[in-house]
């Protein structure tokens, strides 16, 4: 069917011109072209774009329109907020009035590398970058796929519309909204790339567990041998960074469903954070920032050179790009079940172990605690670490009960004999601002030392707070900087600071209905 009567379906009946699934090079000549658009090529040929005051996620504006269907499936929290159908309808009708007589950029394609489950999605949009992030992060369809694909999902952006909090009953200009009986999504006021990427990958985190797959908030790489692993956390915590190893080969660096058959990939490209990023420290993430990439918030020079350790705009400086910029990927986007899964946290009180080893029990503990902290720059409003507990390493885009997703991973961990380990890409030797962040080249060795079986035949002990196994040697590690207490001055406060923390997991974990009893002592020690 011709895309303007299909846009005329959504009540967008006058359009102007249509660019629908243009290649990347033709939306970079329109980005440059536009008047008063705020985009530049990089020395690198990179697209540079600024996104204004919506450098990060908005958390407290994203909605779920409250339908009897999805009602008892949602977990309503400060995440998850409910509004009517009648207010959706009142924003939509808005938003497509606002799109009439407008250019609009239409990208049509894929989520979800394994063709079982994957959803198809459409993008319409009012500027090329929305077009440019959706064709860099999400599966393009070749041409024959193109021709006969019919979109799941319709997501709208209007990062120029802005809502009336006061009229429309929401919590600021900006909101983005999910409907599950229409299949539409709305993004509106931010310009930020995230929002669309996390919004697509929210509602997946809702449809694939009816399906039977576990939706997870990780990147994944599978070595030589073909073995998979799995890497958790939130932003900032190394998920990109670690599971980018040129001694294995790419899945995808974020989002990933693990089925009855193993892992698949949601997307197909990265989304990078690029604040303070090195050549020497990243070199895969720094070659992929080349034409046909595009760039968030970066700080240029007069001869567009960008500067990753200027925090002008924000901290939360991004690059996307297709995943075939990073040497030795699997463009497949599918791996076997994952022998070893990595739960990455960013320890601000500067307590946990660098690594330590899991038992199923506590894997399921920690899963459910998903505490890390969260860093400058990814959410509005954050400006410095924040110590959080966000289940499941993602809680924001998990809409339902915690639960779920934490009996999907269990059953699988125990059904394919994955082996967990908890990373602490943090601090030591003292708390945020005190203690130094844990050097990254110790961090990938812990890492290599656990996919490659050499942590194996090493002896653990059990340190005194938290029930965690630590090993008394790692290969590459200093043996000081396995166990926190010996990095610290200040022997007392660490174990102030322990107790402290502990105590906050013990809090936390009370939130939860419907956890084993094995699991809740597998946790740290009562005080």
């Amino acid at each position: 069917m011709d895309m303007k009567n299909e846009l005329v379906k959504l009540g967008i009946t006058n359009v102007d011109k249509i660019y629908k699934n243009l290649n990347v090079m033709e939306l970079f000549e329109i980005a440059l072209k536009i008047k008063d658009g705020d985009a530049i090529l990089s020395n690198s040929g990179a697209l540079c774009v600024w996104t204004g005051k919506y450098t990060g996620r908005s958390p407290n504006d994203r909605f779920f329109v409250d339908t009897d269907d999805v009602h008892n499936n949602i977990k309503w929290d400060e995440s998850n907020s409910p509004i009517s159908e009648e207010g959706y309808n009142n924003i939509y009708n808005k938003v497509t009035a606002y799109l009439q007589g407008k250019d609009l950029f239409i990208f049509d394609g894929f989520v979800g590398a394994d063709k079982d489950y994957r959803m198809s999605i459409r993008i319409i949009s009012e500027n090329p970058d929305s077009a440019i992030l959706s064709d860099r992060m999400l599966i393009v369809p070749d041409k024959e796929e193109l021709k006969n694909i019919k979109p799941t999902f319709t997501l709208i952006a209007v990062p120029n519309f802005r809502t009336i909090p006061e009229i429309d009953g929401v919590n600021s200009e900006a909101a983005i909204i999910i409907n599950f009986k229409t299949r539409i999504i709305l993004v509106i006021a931010s310009r930020y790339g995230g929002e669309i990427k996390k919004a697509i990958f929210t509602t997946m985190n809702y449809l694939m567990p009816e399906k039977n797959v576990l939706p997870m908030h990780c990147s994944a790489n599978i070595g030589k041998d073909g073995k998979t692993a799995l890497f958790f956390g939130l932003s900032g915590t190394g998920k990109t960074t670690l599971s980018a190893d040129p001694n294995r080969k790419l899945i995808g660096d974020d989002e990933h469903g693990w089925s009855n058959k193993g892992i698949f990939n949601f997307e197909g490209g990265c989304y990078a954070k690029c604040i303070r990023l090195s050549k020497e420290k990243e070199p895969q993430i720094w070659n992929a920032i080349k034409a046909g990439a595009i760039v968030e918030n970066a700080v240029l020079d007069d001869n567009r050179v960008p500067d990753y350790n200027d925090t002008k705009y924000t901290e939360n400086t991004r690059v996307a790009y297709p995943i075939e910029f990073i040497p030795n990927s699997e463009l497949s986007g599918i791996g076997n079940h994952p022998n070893a899964i990595i739960f990455l946290t960013a320890d601000a009180f500067g307590v946990l172990p660098p690594i330590s080893r899991l038992t199923k029990e506590q894997a399921m503990y920690y899963f459910i605690s998903g505490y890390t902290s969260k860093l400058a720059g990814t959410e509005r409003g954050i400006t410095e670490p924040l110590a959080t507990f966000s289940t499941c390493f993602g809680a924001p885009f998990m809409p339902r009960p915690s639960i779920v997703y934490g009996k999907m991973l269990r059953e699988s961990m125990v059904k394919y004999d994955a082996k967990v380990y908890l990373l602490n890409t943090g601090w030591s030797g003292g708390p945020y601002s005190i203690g130094k962040r844990i050097d990254l080249p110790y961090s990938r060795a812990m890492v290599t030392a656990a996919l490659n079986g050499e942590l194996d035949d090493i002896d653990f002990y059990k340190e005194s707070y938290f029930n965690l196994m630590i090993p008394k040697s790692c290969p590459g590690v200093p043996d000081e900087l396995l166990n926190p207490i010996y990095t610290w001055d200040n022997k007392d406060e660490y174990d102030r600071l322990a107790k402290e923390l502990a105590n906050k997991f013990n809090d936390n974990i009370k939130k939860f209905k419907g956890i084993e009893e094995d699991v809740l002592k597998s946790g740290p020690s009562l005080f």
